[in-house]
């Protein structure tokens, strides 16, 4: 059957094809026709058979038809689906009141109390929005009216957020939504672009350096270099830590802010600390947060240091109604509750490394596969034709997302050719799933790879 793909979602990785719907079971094609009548524009599906999912629990998902579907990707319900604590919380939290900042709420001080305290001591101030695209949009807005600059450095396949603004920086929405002229792109953190002799802290200071000359030679000064900690969009990329004090060190030279975007890397996601930066020992001017902040429910959250946000605070008015009301923050609340009570950051450390361990293993033998690297529970390993010329097979990489599916596990793919599978899973992910997961892989390798 002829695709219909849209050029808007062509490089989308892992997606549906709309042009194989008639070959879907009578009730899944029947629901996905209502959606396409009802939904705006944009939307699209995953995998070649999409799943409709109706409970969860921990790291798994249930089907209509009662099936376990193990998740190895999705980050928002970052304790885990449906986890008691945090539902409790937030039913509780709604029978009693939901107001927003412009009220006294004691609750909302100690939530950011105890986030902040999570933070190195030159960060202190929270603003609280919903999504991670608003809390982006904020941080640029704030870096710009501190350096009185406009230049933008990402990395080559960034993905930061969906606002007009956001979009202008996040390339890895594709041609369908242009770069700002005031945007400047670097390579991902890959040791292997590295020339000889040189190291990747050189290479990235390089990167930046030429940016920046880039953009003064058009006009335009320095305001921000924003980088994702997990270079999720790029390809997964986290190691070796500290190469970013030579970046930040090019930033603030330039009069420009460091902003840590962390959305995908925070939380303990990978596993060494609470927050990827500190992998890197440096301190952000500026750090974002989105997605697992409220476990499912939208909240954001911007922290800086004070001296880059209090003259904007002084001359710009900034409110949410949603962001820091009641009921985010009871979520909010509860995420940290859940952190401390099982000890979060230790399991995502221990089953991060048993996992990656694992891929080694299976793959290490393996003609298609060029890499297995992350950190954590943020893993991907990449597919080529050839180990010797690494040129990407996304067609193959597509095959084994689909083929874990077809298994009831769900994975997905990233990187500027989507030939990396993406490895995220809820950080209830545990021991058990650790194996089922590798048995799994283990049974797709050795038919694909």
């Amino acid at each position: 059957m002829t695709s219909t793909l849209s050029r808007a979602i062509a490089h989308y990785p892992n997606r549906f094809d709309p042009g194989v719907l008639s070959e879907l079971p009578e009730h899944l094609r029947e629901t996905i026709q209502r959606r396409n009548k009802v939904l705006g524009p944009g939307y699209t599906l995953i995998y070649r058979e999409p799943v409709e999912f109706v409970a969860g629990h921990g790291a798994h998902l249930i089907d209509r038809d009662g099936n376990d579907y193990l998740d190895a990707y999705n980050n928002v319900p970052c304790v885990g689906h449906a986890h008691p604590h945090v539902a409790e919380a937030v039913a509780r939290q709604m029978a009693v009141v939901n107001t927003n900042t412009r009220y006294v709420q004691e609750a909302l001080v100690d939530y950011a109390e105890r986030l902040l305290s999570t933070f190195p001591e030159e960060l202190s101030k929270l603003s609280i929005a919903c999504s991670g695209s608003e809390a982006n949009d904020l941080a640029v807005r704030v870096a710009r009216f501190h350096t009185g600059g406009e230049g933008i450095i990402v990395t080559r396949w960034a993905y930061h957020g969906i606002t007009r603004e956001v979009a202008s920086f996040s390339p890895t929405l594709g041609a369908g939504s242009p770069l700002g002229p005031n945007v400047r792109l670097i390579d991902a953190p890959d040791p292997r672009l590295v020339a000889p002799g040189s190291t990747l802290a050189e290479h990235m200071r390089q990167q930046v350096r030429g940016a920046i000359d880039d953009l003064e030679r058009h006009g335009y000064r320095l305001a921000a270099l924003i980088t994702d900690c997990a270079h999720s969009s790029d390809g997964i990329f986290t190691d070796p830590p500290g190469y970013m004090q030579a970046v930040v060190e090019e930033v603030h030279a330039a009069g420009g802010v460091y902003i840590a975007d962390e959305v995908q890397s925070g939380f303990a996601r990978l596993g060494e600390s609470m927050w990827g930066f500190s992998r890197h020992g440096v301190v952000p001017d500026i750090v974002t947060m989105g997605k697992p902040m409220g476990n499912g429910l939208p909240i954001s959250g911007v922290v800086f240091r004070p001296e880059v946000s209090e003259e904007f605070g002084r001359n710009v008015r900034y409110f949410n109604t949603f962001g820091g009301s009641s009921i985010p923050v009871a979520a909010g609340a509860a995420v940290l509750d859940v952190f401390e009570k099982e000890n979060v950051q230790q399991r995502v450390l221990e089953n991060g490394n048993a996992l990656r361990a694992g891929l080694r293993e299976i793959t290490e033998n393996s003609p298609y596969v060029a890499e297995v690297r992350g950190a954590g529970l943020y893993v991907g390993v990449e597919i080529v034709k050839d180990r010797e010329t690494l040129e990407p097979d996304r067609a193959l990489t597509e095959d084994v997302i689909n083929d874990m599916r077809d298994r009831r596990i769900l994975i997905s793919g990233t990187g500027t050719s989507a030939n990396t599978l993406k490895i995220r899973p809820p950080l209830a992910f545990d021991s058990a799933d650790v194996t089922r997961f590798l048995d799994t892989f283990a049974e797709v390798a050795k038919n694909r790879l």
